[in-house]
């Protein structure tokens, strides 16, 4: 009888195996960091097409715009907004819109340019242009020390007005259409998390967006405190303000009102920096002001308290 404890192959405890079976060869990797496996082949796609999405963002970004439909292209129009070509569908059927936009696109020197409708298509984004698409050059933005050396040179105490997070077009269209009424000298926007002049903010700021000068700041927090070092009051509008808008007396000298995001309002350093913060007083029951008109309240407030500076 052989010795069990000399048989070859078969080890004790190991199943048959040989200890140098046993070894494993690490741990198995992600289905989706196997290149043959459907999940890695998924991934790569959505790699693909993402990267594919944010070129397309940059050039959305850095290239013109176009605003569709007969409605908005009219307003746009007749608001002055800058345009370098309307784009009319072949065989639309012309309405009263059709006639004064490509009669006030032809007055202004605006191309006026017959498409097929499916380029036009193409050209909107598949957005619905009713047959009429009007081409927005990107906006040139200023530079923040350019807002103060305006607001220096105006002969009025400074007006400055910023944005702390608003990411809706038509809220920061308003604002600017607001802060052109009421006399401010410029908008500040934080680099990120801000919508930007596109086409909707010119729209909404009813062609103003041309003459009121905009900048973007790559720190919004770092550039408060940079005109408040130059003298600058800085003011956050808050539904919980150190004091309500009848009690603005900083509205007279140089000041920034800062202006909160739809929903959260001002942001912990925004609201650390301000020297005060503003309340509008509002019937009970009744919901916070949106952006824009939170801002054209305090804005009105300031012009009238400025007025009556100078009545003496």
């Amino acid at each position: 009888m052989r010795n069990p404890g000399s048989k070859k192959g078969a080890v004790v405890g190991s199943g048959g195996q040989k200890s140098k079976g046993l070894q494993g060869k690490g741990p198995t990797p992600k289905a989706s960091e196997r290149p043959n496996h459907p999940a890695y082949k998924r991934a790569n796609a959505a790699a693909k097409a993402e990267q594919v999405r944010a070129q397309r963002r940059k050039a959305a970004e850095n290239g013109p715009e176009t605003v569709a439909g007969r409605n908005p292209v009219v307003e746009c129009l007749r608001a002055g907004i800058p345009a370098t070509a309307l784009y009319v569908a072949l065989g639309i059927d012309a309405d009263d819109r059709v006639a004064e936009a490509v009669q006030l696109a032809a007055t202004r020197g605006i191309s006026v340019l017959e498409v097929q409708r499916g380029e036009l298509d193409r050209i909107t984004g598949g957005a619905m242009h009713q047959g009429l698409g009007l081409q927005v050059p990107p906006y040139e933005y200023a530079e923040p020390r350019e807002l103060l050396k305006i607001a220096n040179q105006s002969g009025t105490p400074p007006l400055l007005v910023a944005l702390d997070g608003v990411t809706d077009p038509r809220n920061l269209g308003a604002v600017v259409r607001s802060a052109a009424a009421f006399g401010a000298h410029g908008i500040v926007l934080p680099q990120r998390r801000s919508a930007g002049i596109t086409a909707v903010a010119w729209r909404t700021s009813a062609g103003t967006a041309a003459r009121m000068p905009i900048a973007v700041a790559t720190n919004l927090t770092r550039q408060l405190k940079e005109w408040a070092e130059a003298g600058l009051m800085i003011i956050g509008l808050d539904a919980d303000g150190d004091v309500d808008v009848d009690g603005l007396d900083l509205a007279t000298g140089p000041l920034v009102v800062v202006v909160g995001s739809e929903g959260r309002g001002l942001s912990r350093l925004v609201k650390e920096t301000c020297d005060q913060t503003v309340s509008i007083p509002m019937a009970a029951g009744v919901e916070s002001l949106n952006a824009s008109v939170a801002a054209g309240v305090v804005l009105a407030e300031v012009a009238r308290r400025r007025r009556l500076e100078i009545r003496g």
